[in-house]
């Protein structure tokens, strides 16, 4: 899952990073409110985590500009500014959650990934398309319940695409979330993967759709 950090204390941002990434989220970190629009429109977000504190545009101004322009994007607020006031005031101006400092990254880990399966119309505790699953606490694949042995990168290309089931992903979005800390990596390589996989699901009725000019699409045809 890739998520937007928009937080301007840099040592808490650049813990944040670290520790989401090591568990399984892609983070970006912006330090400027006015940065989340064009952000938003240069990559594909499952969520925002938003700082209230921000320089240049205040995150009440970031919240209202988003749900004003009708952007959908789950919003986690993140702050010190821990009032029953300033809860209700964000959550009735368009929030999701909200989560005070100092907290525990498990449960910031947590209320991500509601945030995430809430916005997709689901309350299951994992993603899933036909007996393909993907328990988002464990960081395990099953197919027909049984434990399906990948790659790393095979795993977090296939949970690129499970977390997107019936929607198109395109080589870059693919290749945003499989190679995040790696540079000069082509889209080819995504090809390569996607071939591996399709062995992978071979003998089920899950199956990775190319969509010409949009990109590969997970799909069960039972």
């Amino acid at each position: 899952m890739r998520i937007l950090l928009a937080e301007d204390e840099s040592e808490l941002a650049n813990w944040l990073v670290r520790a989401l990434q090591q568990v399984d989220f892609q983070v970006d970190w912006i330090d400027d409110g006015r940065l989340v629009r064009s952000a938003l429109k240069g990559t594909r977000y499952d969520a925002l985590i938003l700082d209230l504190g921000l320089p240049g545009l205040g995150g009440h101004d970031v919240l209202a500009d988003l749900r004003e322009a009708d952007h959908r994007l789950p919003v986690l607020i993140l702050t010190a500014r821990d009032s029953l006031a300033e809860r209700v005031t964000t959550l009735r101006e368009g929030a999701d959650d909200f989560l005070a400092k100092p907290f525990e990254l498990a449960e910031l880990e947590a209320r991500l990934i509601a945030l995430i399966r809430r916005a997709r119309g689901s309350e299951h505790p994992r993603f899933a398309c036909g007996p393909l699953a993907f328990d988002a606490a464990t960081k395990q694949f099953t197919l027909d319940h049984e434990p399906l042995a990948l790659t790393p990168r095979e795993h977090a290309a296939l949970r690129a695409l499970i977390q997107h089931s019936g929607e198109p992903l395109s080589k870059q979005d693919i290749l945003d979330r499989v190679f995040s800390d790696e540079r000069d990596v082509h889209p080819e390589a995504i090809e390569v993967l996607v071939h591996r996989l399709r062995k992978r699901l071979a003998n089920s009725p899950v199956h990775i759709t190319t969509l010409r000019g949009l990109g590969y699409v997970l799909e069960c045809s039972l």
